[in-house]
């Protein structure tokens, strides 16, 4: 079932188009491809420009939330490699162990993109690969792309009425309408073979903070391998710490796998007028991602979906509820952020009963319901996440001096 687009409260976005205007999208990214979908499927003329010249991007394994089955419908169950249905999580020989309501889905991201692709196709979108995007510029009716072609090196102009900017945290079309750049932090993981006393519909979170101010994870693909990965805040930097966590855990990697991730510090504008015409920015190119966690999956769908009800019908109820919820996101992350081994350890022995079913009822998409539950099953946690808070803000205002 199509996600709902209809929605009129926001009267800041220009006028809706009608189905004899047309939308370029550059970037088959997840979040591009599923916005040119969502606007085939309105009679809306859509291009996606894509700079790969097949559609194998390249093979990540991912975690993320049972509301992109909601989002996605069929599209998602392709991609789905296991379900994760308890989370173990470690920190300084501490452990605890949460079962989720609702499990979590192991996907292949390879995977994901290939059938949004072929959704968006039998939507009526138009998918050109081998198409690097060069600039934009206004023009009498709306903006005109300067596309070049990767196979001959031609270059050809594509006139449209909206640009939809699916292409990344180093978005070329952000930067040409005029975005500031986005901060990106590294994501290493490695494939590995699973542990033998690991079951493969549980993942594994690790606290270090003295190799990440986020965490370790371990998520199982199969029966017999999974992904072990860390963000980090220097390429390198994090590489090494991968390595050695792999040589502490007796692990020898099959594959590597790596990417830039924004790091969501507030909330980007996704439109800008550009003359007659518009640009909007999706997914990773305006930063919607979970900053707790880094995952952007399903927040740029949600932004996707936001993007299309913009452009459709003036305004996006939700977009303003993923800013409210990206923004609680980020206050949580400060509040953690410089968190010591002390404090992890503190916040495991925290975790009662009460506080669990929380975390299992609630997903990641939900953090104002699992604040708001929390907060009332273990007070203690409130209180050990504002002094985060209060000895972040000493710390920045420490370094400002």
């Amino acid at each position: 079932m199509a996600p709902e687009l209809r929605d009129a409260e926001n009267n800041s976005s220009p006028r809706p188009l009608s189905d004899k205007e047309s939308v370029a999208v550059v970037g088959g990214s997840a979040a591009g491809l599923f916005t040119a979908s969502l606007l085939a499927r309105q009679g809306i003329l859509v291009r996606v420009f894509e700079r790969i010249e097949t559609l194998q991007p390249d093979e990540r394994t991912l975690i993320v939330t049972d509301r992109m089955r909601a989002l996605l419908g069929r599209a998602a169950q392709k991609s789905v490699v296991n379900e994760i249905r308890h989370f173990e999580l470690f920190t300084d020989g501490r452990a605890a162990t949460v079962t989720l309501k609702h499990p979590d889905l192991i996907i292949e991201r390879r995977t994901l993109i290939q059938a949004l692709a072929e959704e968006a196709q039998r939507a009526g979108a138009s998918i050109e690969l081998g198409r690097r995007f060069h600039a934009l510029h206004p023009n009498g009716r709306g903006l005109v792309l300067e596309i070049d072609r990767c196979d001959d090196g031609t270059r050809e102009e594509v006139r449209a009425d909206t640009i939809v900017g699916g292409d990344g945290a180093s978005s070329r079309v952000a930067h040409a309408a005029g975005w500031a750049p986005l901060e990106t932090v590294p994501l290493v993981q490695a494939i590995v073979p699973l542990p033998k006393d690991m079951r493969p519909d549980t993942a594994r979170v690790w606290f270090v903070p003295q190799d990440t101010p986020y965490f370790y994870w371990l998520i199982p693909e199969s029966p017999t391998r999974g992904a072990l990965g860390l963000i980090g805040e220097t390429g390198p930097e994090t590489r090494h710490h991968l390595e050695k966590f792999l040589e502490k855990r007796k692990l020898d990697p099959i594959g590597f796998q790596a990417a830039r991730i924004p790091v969501y510090k507030r909330w980007v504008p996704v439109h800008r007028p550009v003359g007659k015409g518009s640009v909007y920015l999706v997914g990773d190119a305006a930063g919607q991602v979970k900053v707790t966690t880094v995952g952007g999956i399903v927040t740029g769908f949600r932004g996707a979906l936001g993007v299309a009800q913009a452009i459709l019908n003036r305004g996006s109820r939700e977009l303003r509820t993923l800013r409210r919820e990206l923004d609680l996101h980020l206050l949580l992350r400060r509040s953690l952020h410089d968190f010591q081994q002390a404090d992890y350890s503190r916040l495991v022995d925290l975790l009662n009963a009460p506080a669990k079913r929380s975390l299992a009822d609630y997903s990641r998409d939900e953090a104002w319901k699992i604040l708001w539950r929390v907060c009332l099953s273990q007070p203690r946690l409130v209180l050990l996440g504002l002094r985060g808070l209060l000895s972040r803000s000493r710390s920045l205002r420490r370094t400002s001096l």
